[in-house]
């Protein structure tokens, strides 16, 4: 089974994910580029961390060689947005990049990303699927992996400078230096620290990095930068009295942030924070986008300097795609992926970290300051998250009611604005707040998201769909 969600295929080692599937989506990958006359170039792949993620490589490298398309193998773990940066900066159709992003340890994907370094979009990624149908195990060629490197099939390369020198060139690297800040990074365990801290230590920063070994276990947690998984980097930034913590996904894509007074930002105050920052010090002008599930603060923001805020479903490629159409200057989401306009077409966590950096050498002022200023702008909010696994039959029964039947708990005492069934199902309401329970596109869940006016609210609101359907998170 070789199905591609938000963020790619993604699948339990051993389990889907396996040298055969691996081989076979491959084979798929090589027919269609072949297809499309797109072979001249061949493919830019790269791998994170996780288990198995060099030999998946190496494994694609075979099978593709053998059909003639030659692979440009980044020959160490890199970010995801090192692969997009590549793609898009040398002009190639595809690229691929083995990660499966901020899922449990046990789990490893592939990520495909087409020309300008985007990802597949689902018209994309529904033509892969046909291309994998038509596959034929027993079809499967390979040329050993030494050989095709000998034959000039493969060739291995390592563009990480190439990939620092673009953002470093796209940041205010002078005030971070006058800055001498005191900064704490955790990698957890992946990808994001030769690129983030050559261009810290470039800056001049004070810089601390924990966890920062090779563990394909992630040190027995999630490699997701959330509240619950920042403990150490809260620990050291207020044992060492830093000015900031920073934290990234496992393969680099996404950012997690503490403050000055330890406090975990939500990715959603990051956005805001950004996009505050991008229009009052920048002086740059442009609407925002973000998905669906992310907070309607940057609406008001946006209003605020009469601008627009646009809504897409989740996945990243939506996001892209809508700054491209609009002029956007900032897309993000709330799990912790955005992107800025003039940079890569997909998230990026070594540069939204960056610009992050500049933000408090540019301001000179306290993380915790520019967030309650931001916050006296466009209003307070709270968000209540929550993922609630699900057996294969609770997920067809909520399917159905949710989205056939169309079933709603009571939503008294707060007056509904309008429901939307754009992704997943969103309520709205006439006080600004939303909640929306959508299922997860990488994971056997459904997510609840709920923003409200109040703390107590949103708690409650989530608690009341929840036990409506008979779930919990």
């Amino acid at each position: 089974m070789i199905k591609f969600g938000t963020g790619g295929w993604r699948a339990i080692i051993g389990d889907d994910f396996t040298r055969e599937n691996i081989s076979i989506l491959a084979k798929a990958m090589a027919e269609k580029i072949k297809a499309e006359k797109a072979d001249e170039k061949g493919i830019v792949i790269g791998y994170d961390r996780r288990f198995l993620s060099k030999e998946t490589v190496m494994w694609v490298c075979e099978v593709m060689a053998a059909e003639g398309i030659v692979c440009h193998f980044v020959n160490r773990s890199v970010p995801t947005p090192l692969i997009m940066f590549y793609v898009m900066q040398h002009g190639y159709p595809y690229g691929m990049m083995v990660t499966a992003s901020h899922n449990p340890a046990l789990y490893n994907g592939i990520k495909v990303f087409t020309a300008g370094g985007r990802d597949a979009d689902e018209g994309q990624t529904a033509d892969i699927e046909r291309y994998i149908a038509a596959v034929r195990p027993d079809a499967i060629r390979r040329i050993e992996y030494p050989q095709a490197v000998e034959r000039g099939l493969v060739h291995e390369f390592y563009p990480m400078n190439e990939y620092i020198d673009d953002i470093m060139g796209k940041i205010n690297m002078e005030a971070i230096k006058n800055a001498q800040l005191r900064i704490a990074l955790d990698p957890m365990y992946g990808v994001s620290e030769t690129a983030l801290g050559t261009i810290l230590i470039s800056g001049r920063c004070d810089l601390t990095v924990i966890h920062r070994e090779h563990d394909t276990l992630f040190g027995g947690r999630m490699p997701a930068p959330s509240e619950d998984t920042l403990g150490m980097l809260k620990t050291s930034v207020l044992d060492r009295h830093l000015d900031l913590g920073i934290a990234t996904d496992g393969d680099a894509d996404r950012l997690g942030v503490i403050d000055d007074k330890g406090h975990y930002l939500h990715p959603n105050d990051i956005l805001v924070l950004l996009y505050a920052y991008l229009l009052q010090y920048r002086k740059w002008s442009g609407p925002v986008v973000r998905n669906i599930a992310t907070t309607h603060r940057l609406d008001r923001l946006a209003a605020a300097y009469g601008e627009t805020c646009y809504e897409v479903p989740v996945g990243f490629k939506y996001i892209s795609a809508k700054m491209q159409e609009t002029g956007a200057i900032l897309g993000g989401e709330s799990s912790g992926g955005l992107t800025v306009a003039g940079h890569i077409n997909g998230k990026d966590g070594v540069y939204a970290a960056s610009l992050l950096i500049e933000m408090l050498a540019v301001t000179g002022k306290r993380l915790s300051e520019l967030m309650a200023e931001v916050s006296a702008q466009c209003g307070e909010s709270y968000m209540e998250e929550h993922s609630c696994r699900l057996t294969a039959q609770v997920k067809e029964s909520l399917q159905r009611r949710l989205f056939e039947e169309k079933e709603l708990p009571d939503m008294a005492p707060y007056e509904v604005d309008h429901v939307s069934y754009l992704d997943g199902c969103k309520v709205y309401f006439k006080n600004g707040g939303w909640i929306i329970a959508r299922f997860s596109g990488t994971e056997p869940l459904l997510r609840i998201f709920c923003e409200m006016p109040a703390r107590v609210e949103a708690a409650a609101m989530s608690e009341r769909w929840m036990g409506y359907f008979g779930i919990s998170g």
